[in-house]
């Protein structure tokens, strides 16, 4: 873990925990998240039943919802790890859009407008939304327009989470006064998960369940499922103590001696993951200081415990 602060030096006794990569491979499973790739049509529930049935889990959760005709990526966690999922919920997102406008417009006019409707927007959510209809700002980070034909344009778009990609595409129509809709969306960006080689199909899923329980072959599986960890990459970290772990897991919050390191980015109320020293996860949290002051402080509780995602006992009860 690089460009992380050193508090202080500490060691982990093997005896407890596992790293990610090394957990079983039922422990791999139910502590694991799938980049899948949604494919058009199915709702993002039934893709979340389709997973809990090709894996034979109890329970899988999607982080952030698409719509059916969306497709691209679509990060999932099984069991355990569902929990860790929601925490991409506002991470930021990346779309690639076709957009049809009503009407041919001057292409100067075009990116003149999609300049303008980059930074802060206001946005009024859809009538079909699962949010409450009131007008909310979303920060839009790029728009970067790939081709233009005729009166569809294609843009790759980089957003905060939240943000409606039609509604987008329906105010540049209006901006423009011409109308416009969107035709096509992928998403290709949610927190630290990307459209790239660690993107799975539902295909590539059933193969790889199928390779374990036929042939004894886990190397797929653990190919198509990434430990839970992955879920949290985007945020900055916090190294505890072995002795810190189970109060953490028992909701403690986290105090000055419990942290061995942490990364330089972290400002007060950051959300941070809190890992072990192998690399686990074992809570997310929110910053009472900034990074310089955690580094510098011998007492006095840094991180107020948020999530709890570790089981108890699973490092052992060194607090009173």
């Amino acid at each position: 873990m690089a460009d992380l602060l050193i508090k202080s030096e500490g060691e982990t006794d093997p005896e407890y925990g596992s790293t990610p990569e090394e957990r079983l491979i039922r422990d791999h499973i139910s502590m694991g998240v799938v980049n899948l790739d949604k494919p058009m049509g199915p709702t993002s529930h039934e893709i979340d039943s389709w997973v809990k049935k090709i894996l034979h889990v109890e329970k899988t959760g999607h982080g952030g919802t698409l719509d059916p005709r969306v497709t691209g990526v679509l990060p999932m966690g099984i069991n355990q790890s569902t929990r860790v999922i929601q925490m991409l919920l506002g991470a930021p997102k990346e779309y690639v859009c076709l957009m049809r406008l009503h009407e041919m417009i001057d292409e100067a006019d075009i990116r003149d407008i999609l300049q303008e409707f980059t930074g802060k927007i206001f946005q009024l959510p859809p009538l079909k939304s699962a949010v409450k209809r009131e007008l909310r700002v979303r920060r839009i980070y790029y728009v970067n327009i790939l081709e233009i034909e005729g009166q569809d344009v294609l843009f790759r778009i980089g957003c905060e989470g939240g943000t409606y990609i039609r509604k987008y595409c329906h105010d540049i129509g209006e901006a423009l006064g011409c109308g416009a809709h969107m035709a096509e969306l992928r998403r290709t960006i949610s927190g630290p998960f990307h459209d790239d080689e660690t993107i799975k199909t539902l295909h590539d899923i059933t193969d790889a369940y199928h390779a374990w329980v036929d042939d004894g072959d886990e190397s797929q599986l653990r190919d198509c499922i990434l430990p839970m960890e992955s879920a949290v990459s985007h945020l900055p970290k916090i190294i505890i103590r072995d002795s810190a772990v189970d109060a953490i897991c028992h909701g403690a919050d986290l105090a000055a001696g419990g942290i061995l390191s942490l990364s330089q980015d972290i400002d007060k109320k950051s959300t941070v993951a809190i890992l072990t020293l192998k690399g686990e996860l074992v809570a997310a949290g929110e910053s009472v200081e900034t990074a310089g002051v955690i580094h510098k402080s011998d007492k006095g509780i840094m991180v107020k415990t948020k999530k709890v995602f570790m089981q108890p006992e699973t490092y052992p009860k060194m607090w009173k």
